[in-house]
């Protein structure tokens, strides 16, 4: 395996965890954080700066989309992080606060973070028990 691809699922894998951890503990303030970022146009446009920004570290650095699911993932969640970076940029305040109304959010809470704990407990796992490629001389 690559370490690059090693490096980000451990990275991405921690991230979505302790986020998903983090929300969890306390789902009104999350909520809240959530609501008060459809009404603040300069929080998304800083949200989004940093999404365009590591969604491109990781679009850039690691385009693989051969090898098997974990650089799949890895690769996936680099483009996920960049679009969703690119959408915060380019809605406007009320187009934020009708697409956190159109995915129900309040609703789904649990089912999304469900989502984000799986897919960070997979990349976690598979990035700390994935082996580094060695390179070898052929001669």
């Amino acid at each position: 395996m690559a370490p690059l691809t090693i490096y980000l699922s451990r990275l991405i894998g921690l991230f979505l965890l302790v986020a998903a951890l983090t929300m969890l503990v306390d789902k009104p303030g999350t909520l809240d954080a959530v609501h008060a970022i459809a009404e603040q146009r300069p929080m998304q446009i800083v949200l989004g700066m940093v999404g365009v920004a590591a969604g491109l570290a990781v679009v850039l650095g690691h385009q693989i989309w051969s090898g098997g699911i974990l650089p799949l993932v890895i690769t996936l969640m680099g483009w996920i992080i960049l679009i969703r970076g690119v959408i915060l940029l380019l809605l406007t305040r009320v187009q934020t606060a009708a697409l956190i109304g159109w995915i129900r959010i309040d609703e789904y809470f649990y089912l999304y973070l469900g989502i984000a704990a799986a897919i960070g407990l997979y990349l976690t796992i598979h990035g700390f028990v994935a082996k580094p490629a060695t390179c070898r001389n052929v001669g």
